[in-house]
């Protein structure tokens, strides 16, 4: 027991600069984990400004099918149907997505996609395989829905010490559905 006493009283005992080793190696263990936690945020937020950009131009595409879901509308259904003579003929709009991302974002084209640049001309993110769908309802259904989905493809890169490590490759899904006011 004295021992087991004896050796308590020699840890604790003032030994200066002994812990000089354990507190950088804390510091350094600190600051990658503070670079890591920075990272995930900058990744998490790119990705949920791209996602609001896209979720604002479906909106748009699905406005903008007003007059094609008007008709419908007065009928007591949601479709994207307009006259034609006697009878009525499929009429939806796919608008232009990519060009209102382009605006809200300030992308630039490239190949098959598009890329933001920072100040230095180093890529931010890219975008690329944009695909949209507006099902339509068919004509004189109830309670049909007038929407559209979308779906895009967005690589970030992965940083660390200001070097790419590696890319961030995920789909964003968005949705956007026609309601009628009155």
């Amino acid at each position: 027991m004295r021992k087991c006493l004896r050796k308590i009283r020699y840890l604790l005992g003032d030994h200066k600069g002994n812990m000089f080793p354990l507190v950088v190696a804390v510091t350094i263990a600190m600051l990658l984990i503070i670079l890591v936690v920075s990272e995930y945020m900058r990744l998490m937020i790119t990705a949920a400004g791209i996602k609001d950009a896209m979720e604002s131009a479906v909106i748009s595409t699905v406005n903008d099918n007003y007059n094609e879901v008007y008709h419908s509308v007065r009928e007591g259904y949601a479709a994207g149907y307009e006259p034609d003579g006697e009878s009525f003929a499929e009429s939806v709009d796919y608008g232009d997505i990519y060009g209102r991302m382009c605006f809200l974002l300030g992308l630039e084209e490239d190949g098959d996609g598009y890329v933001k640049l920072d100040g230095d001309g180093v890529k931010e993110y890219r975008i690329s395989g944009l695909t949209v769908t507006l099902p339509n309802t068919a004509l004189a259904v109830e309670g049909g829905h007038y929407y559209a989905d979308a779906s895009i493809r967005l690589e970030v890169p992965v940083r660390f010490a200001g070097k790419v490590i590696t890319e961030m490759k995920i789909n964003l899904k968005a949705r956007a559905a026609y309601t009628e006011k009155f």
